[in-house]
């Protein structure tokens, strides 16, 4: 897959972490965001040890300001971009609560994080991959986008606005690919914040998620 360079969020852990490894074992150029930015850095170092093209960007996608750098610096850093990969995502505050116990406040960090981020780095990233012919977009969601789990509230939210942009875009952009992955449960720290007694053996490692979206991803572009 060398002829993929792709823009990765969430790339410091999980599915983010995995797909990155993944991708580059296989030849891809990644653009790697992570708001952590000492874990994505000791990521970034062991990557480059392995000999993959890997860059690092320490970044909030939430953050209004954040889109613009991202965008231009991957596309100084890749040369163009043809992957979009948003991984990031935040559940809101933990332990979950119901509705009626959730703050304003952590609804609109969902929002932030796992919507509004994301299409503001699309806006910015697509107009490039209009002009040289081509692109993907994955947006990583979930079941809980689709069925009502108490005290998952904001983050299914969350993901059916996602959902539902990612198919707006694809009917207003059809020169790109816009596709919405379910990785279904993953032992994730994400997970274990959210249901700390699960059974970790019974989880998706984030690996197995990975390969299966590269495989989606494969799919889509010859299709």
């Amino acid at each position: 897959m060398d002829d993929i360079r792709a823009v990765v969020t969430g790339a410091s852990r999980g599915l983010g972490a995995a797909l990155t490894e993944t991708l580059a074992s296989r030849g891809a150029h990644i653009f790697a965001v992570s708001k952590n930015g000492p874990r994505l850095e000791k990521r970034i170092s062991g990557w480059k040890a392995k000999g993959y093209k890997v860059d690092g960007y320490a970044s909030d996608v939430a953050d209004k300001s954040a889109a613009i750098p991202i965008a231009s610096t991957a596309n100084e850093v890749l040369g163009s971009v043809n992957l979009v990969v948003h991984c990031a995502a935040t559940l809101g505050s933990v332990p979950l609560a119901r509705l009626l116990d959730t703050d304003c406040e952590d609804l609109e960090r969902a929002l932030a994080v796992n919507v509004v981020g994301p299409f503001r780095l699309t806006k910015h990233l697509m107009r490039a991959m209009i002009l040289q012919g081509g692109g993907t977009v994955v947006h990583v969601t979930s079941d809980a986008a689709t069925s009502a789990y108490p005290t998952w509230g904001p983050y299914g939210a969350s993901k059916a606005a996602h959902d539902h942009l990612q198919r707006t875009w694809a009917a207003e952009v059809p020169g790109l690919r816009f596709l919405n992955f379910d990785p279904g449960e993953m032992d994730t720290d994400m997970h274990r914040a959210a249901v700390p007694d699960a059974d970790r053996s019974a989880l998706r490692t984030p690996s197995d998620a990975a390969a299966e979206l590269i495989a989606l991803i494969e799919q889509s572009r010859s299709a």
